[in-house]
């Protein structure tokens, strides 16, 4: 890496994510599971804007509640930035502002997105120039969601979910995603998983240590056809979301009932995501949810990942 002087401000972006499959291995002895799933990028979008600063700091807004955001060294865009700097020899900081729009703590991969649009937006300001390599790597170092979100398109994801190999999409996916009022932890989703197979270990096969995604998923991906992904979806998490928030299973009938293909949480939840066949089901969905009381916003995958925007 090199590093030139920063300039005034950087605009970088970053979508959300769904895991259209996502198998979860069996514990290990370090606490962490092997994953094996395919994920989409999706049209929800953080942005992140970068300014020159002596030190680091964050700040949110945007069309989610951010209130309870850490904006401390936890926050994972500021982690971001900071690894970046260390690795470039860096000596300056950065102030990031950060629009909003995927669900916090809702299985989408929001501050994922934020740390792959800060690692491109510091980059940029800061002038380290480093490759799409050293990012990835940085990015790897700090959540198995980052790299993905520096890649977007559709990518099945195997290890921690951080060893990424591209797969091929026709066309566009339709998405109808349910909010929640609150968040769910993804490692007490992790936990109650664990207990979940305890409890009906005499009814479920064993979890393999390294899951593959199943080939139906990726063939339905690779045609583009909706119809068929529907019927090879599958979140091995679900079942400890719904554990853990029963309410979610209504949600789910809900939006079956109104036209989906294939409803499931989005990864660890609370968000749920719902398949549906094209842009006008879409709507018709998105308003039986609204009416139904639930924030429901549509959605389209797969698009690009993280990238700089020219304001």
């Amino acid at each position: 890496m090199t590093v030139s002087g920063p300039s005034q401000v950087v605009h970088a972006r970053a979508p959300g994510k769904i895991n259209v499959f996502l198998k979860v291995g069996a514990v290990l002895d370090d606490g962490y599971h092997e994953v094996a799933t395919a994920y989409q990028a999706v049209s929800l979008y953080e942005d992140v804007r970068a300014y020159p600063a002596a030190d680091f700091s964050v700040s949110f807004s945007g069309s989610v509640d951010t209130s309870e955001l850490t904006t401390d060294g936890s926050n994972l865009a500021i982690k971001a930035a900071r690894a970046l700097a260390r690795q470039a020899g860096y000596r300056g900081g950065v102030r990031l502002e950060i629009e909003k729009n995927v669900p916090i703590a809702g299985g989408m991969g929001g501050g994922s997105a934020d740390a792959a649009a800060s690692l491109l937006a510091c980059d940029a300001l800061w002038g380290t120039e480093a490759s799409k390599d050293e990012l990835l790597a940085i990015a790897a170092t700090l959540g198995a969601d980052i790299p993905f979100a520096l890649t977007g398109g559709t990518a099945v994801g195997t290890g921690r979910g951080d060893e990424l190999s591209p797969a091929l999409a026709k066309g566009q996916f339709h998405w109808v995603f349910a909010l929640a009022e609150f968040g769910l932890s993804t490692p007490a989703v992790y936990t109650e998983l664990d207990r979940h197979r305890e409890r009906h270990a005499q009814d479920i096969f064993p979890a393999q240590l390294q899951p593959t995604v199943d080939p139906d998923v990726l063939q339905a991906l690779r045609a583009g056809d909706p119809v068929m992904l529907a019927e090879s979806m599958q979140n091995d998490l679900q079942a400890a979301a719904l554990q853990l928030a029963p309410g979610l299973g209504s949600v789910l009938e809900l939006g079956e009932e109104n036209g989906a293909l294939a409803a499931m949480v989005s990864g660890s939840g609370p968000t749920v995501a719902f398949l549906v066949p094209d842009s006008d089901s879409a709507l018709e969905l998105q308003v039986a949810l609204s009416a139904a009381r639930l924030n429901a916003v549509r959605a389209v995958g797969p698009v690009h990942g993280a990238r700089l925007i020219h304001d």
